[in-house]
C-alpha cells in the first residue's frame, strides 16, 4: 500500500513537473506575443503619427497653392480689365486722333505685353490648378492609408 502511494506520489511530482514546464513555455510564449503586440502597436501608432503630420503638411501645400491660385485669378482678372480699358482708350483715339500713329504703335505694344502677361498667368493658374488636383488625390489616398492602417 506505501508503494502504491510512493509510485501515486512520483506520478503527480511527474505530472505537475509537466504542467510547470508547459506553463512556463506559455508564459514565454505569452510574454513574447505581448511584446510583438506592443511593437506593432507603436508601429501603428507612429504610422498614424506620421500620415497626420503628411496629411497636415498636404493640407497646408494646398491651402497656399490655393491662395496663391486666388491671387493669380484676381491678377488675370486685372490684367483682363486693364486690357479692356486699354482696347476702350485705342478706340476712343483712333476717333479722336487720326493722325496719332505713334500713340496707337505703343498703345499695340502695351497690348502685346499685356496679352503675353495672360497667357503667362492663366498658364500658371492651369498649373497651380493641377498641383491643387494632385495634391488633394494623395490627401486622399493618405486619409485611405490610415483608415487602412487602423
Amino acid at each position: 500500500r506505501l508503494a502504491g502511494q510512493q509510485q501515486e506520489i512520483n506520478s503527480l511530482m511527474q505530472r505537475k513537473s509537466a504542467v510547470d514546464e508547459e506553463n512556463a513555455r506559455l508564459k514565454n510564449e505569452f510574454s513574447n506575443l505581448n511584446r510583438k503586440f506592443k511593437d506593432k502597436s507603436q508601429e501603428l501608432k507612429d504610422t498614424e503619427e506620421c500620415a497626420q503630420k503628411k496629411e497636415e503638411q498636404n493640407r497646408l501645400v494646398i491651402k497656399n497653392l490655393e491662395e496663391e491660385n486666388k491671387g493669380l485669378n484676381i491678377c488675370c482678372a486685372d490684367l483682363l480689365s486693364d486690357l479692356e480699358k486699354l482696347r476702350k482708350k485705342e478706340a476712343q483715339w483712333k476717333k479722336e486722333k487720326p493722325g496719332s500713329g505713334a500713340r496707337i504703335k505703343n498703345l499695340e505694344t502695351d497690348l502685346a505685353e499685356a496679352r503675353e502677361q495672360i497667357k503667362t498667368l492663366c498658364s500658371m493658374c492651369s498649373n497651380l490648378s493641377s498641383q491643387v488636383a494632385v495634391k488633394q488625390e494623395e490627401l486622399f489616398q493618405k486619409d485611405c492609408d490610415v483608415i487602412k492602417a487602423k
